[in-house]
Order: C-alpha cells, then structure tokens, then sequence
C-alpha cells in the first residue's frame, strides 16, 4: 500500500511539472467566420502595462467571434515556464514564420538572435503590423545582425529603429500621469469613414498620455489628456489633442509594401472600453485586407471573465 500511494504521489508530480514547465505558445483556434484560414501572432513583452492581459483577451474574441487562428507569445522565464514580464525572451517566435498579421507590444526587449530572425523575416516579407502603446520602443539594447531594431538606433537607412522605420514614431515621452490622468481619444472629423472607424464610439482610456508625433501615415484619433480617471473628468488645459492612432506602410527588404496601425494605447485596463476594443478589432481586420468585412456592430465582446 505505501509503494503504491509512493507511486500515485509520484505520477500526480509528473502531471504537475510539465505545466509549470510548458513554455508552449497559447492559440486560440478559430473555426467559422471571416478570419478563417488567416493566422494572427501576438507578441506580449512588456514590464507595465500588462500585456499578457489584454492580448490574450483580443486573441480569443477575435478567435471565437471571427474565426482567426491567434497565438499570444510571452516573456517566459526558462527555468520555471512562467511569465515574467519584459524578460527578453519570448519563445515560439517562429509562429510568425505563418502569420498573416502580426500585434506588437513590447517594450525595451533584447531578444536573442534565433528569436529576433523570425521577427525580422517576417518585416522582410512586409507582413502587416499592429503596434501597440510601447511597441514605439519594442527593442534596446540589441547587438550584432539585428541592431537596426533598437528604439534609438543610428543604423545607416533605419535610423530609430523599428518604431520610427515600421510604426512611424519611436519614443518621445509622456503626455499625460499614469493612474491619475485618463484620456478621451476622439475620431478627427473627416477620417470617420475609414474602415478601422466603423462603429467606433465613446472612446476612453485609462492610461496616461503618450506625445503622438507620427512622421507621415494617416492620423484618424486625437487624445485628450484628462484631470481625472472617469470619462466625464475635466480635459488638462495645458495639453492640446495629440494624434493617438494612424496608419501608414512600410516597405520592407524585399521591396513588399506592409499595412501599420499604430496606437499609443492597449493596455488591460483601455480594452475594457468596447469604443477602443472595437477599434483594435476593425484594425486586424484593415490590417488583412479585410476591410469589407468590417461592419459597424461587428462583435467585440469579451470571451469569459476578464
């Protein structure tokens, strides 16, 4: 009897280990919708603004409700398989050697060269961008082959990196206090019928303000930086509008021109606004082509408990 509870003590610790060890990247298989058969790579790598949150949120609603195939990569720990973000190191990066799009927020990270290949083919073949609040400075610190990438780089033909070469601005600064200062994003007038616009309404976001200075592309938002954090707060005076999102394209190594949706917000906390939801939901589609499909009360409902 004490060999065998010796054996079942021993066979429940080898189901637990390998869940505590699993670095396997998380996807959610869509099945039925207009995303079907298009894969959606989200890479989820900063210390802040919780990331691993709210990409793993936007991946299953747009699995479930749309049919995309979304695999949320994260900063994993390699000896204990958990989370730890902003680490540096994200394994499963070759699921963006499928990807139809790929959903950037990352911030200061130094991955390692056979990491970073699979990012930097994937920009080498213009696959679309979506990048998210941080992603102006996604990399620093970054040595040999890939240098170019850093937020501050000097790299002769991509100066500042990948937020100024793909996004259209690297880092700036802050508009606004973090916790004590919410911000009210609104449509700019005459681009409320674009595609990524449909629907979009009450726009607010807890997070402070990011300065939004875009160095071409279409700016489609300007946020307000508010003295509050309920959406009826008071606007800051002292800060005017700045733009938020836009698009643009970027033309990659090999000559492909690539969709951007950059936006200075995302955090855990904005995406509970359905407003902004909708907005990063109608940008994966825009950023696939899919613009047609996009209908102004498409679902942007949340998948289970958030």
């Amino acid at each position: 009897q004490d060999m065998k509870n010796v054996l079942l003590a021993l066979i429940a610790l080898s189901l637990l280990v390998p869940a505590s060890m699993d670095a396997t990247p998380l996807v959610f298989q869509g099945t039925d919708g207009p995303g079907k058969g298009r894969h959606i790579v989200f890479l989820a790598g900063d210390h802040e603004y919780r990331s691993e949150e709210s990409l793993p949120a936007l991946a299953r609603l747009l699995a479930k409700h749309h049919g995309f195939k979304c695999t949320v990569l994260f900063n994993i720990d390699p000896a204990t398989g958990e989370i730890v973000a902003g680490n540096s190191n994200m394994p499963g990066m070759e699921a963006l050697d499928t990807a139809d799009l790929a959903v950037v927020f990352l911030r200061f990270q130094n991955f390692p060269k056979e990491q970073m290949q699979h990012f930097d083919a994937y920009l080498n073949r213009g696959g679309p961008v979506i990048g998210l609040r941080t992603a102006t400075h996604a990399f620093s610190g970054i040595k040999e082959a890939y240098t170019k990438y850093n937020y501050n780089a000097k790299d002769p033909g991509y100066e500042l990196g990948f937020g100024h070469q793909v996004l259209g601005q690297t880092w700036v600064g802050h508009y606004g206090r973090n916790h004590s200062q919410s911000t009210r994003i609104a449509l700019v007038p005459e681009k409320k019928g674009h595609p990524i616009l449909r629907g979009v309404k009450d726009v607010w976001v807890q997070a402070g303000g990011y300065v939004g200075k875009p160095t071409d592309g279409e700016i489609l938002t300007m946020a307000q930086p508010l003295n509050g954090m309920t959406p009826d707060s008071p606007a800051d005076a002292t800060k005017p509008p700045q733009p938020s999102e836009w698009t643009r394209t970027y033309k990659s190594a090999s000559g492909k021109t690539g969709r951007v949706l950059t936006s200075l917000y995302g955090t855990s906390e904005d995406i509970t606004n359905e407003g902004y939801r909708r907005l990063l939901v109608n940008g994966c589609f825009w950023g696939l082509g899919l613009e047609a499909a996009i209908k102004s009360d498409l679902d942007v409902s949340l998948v289970g408990p958030f």
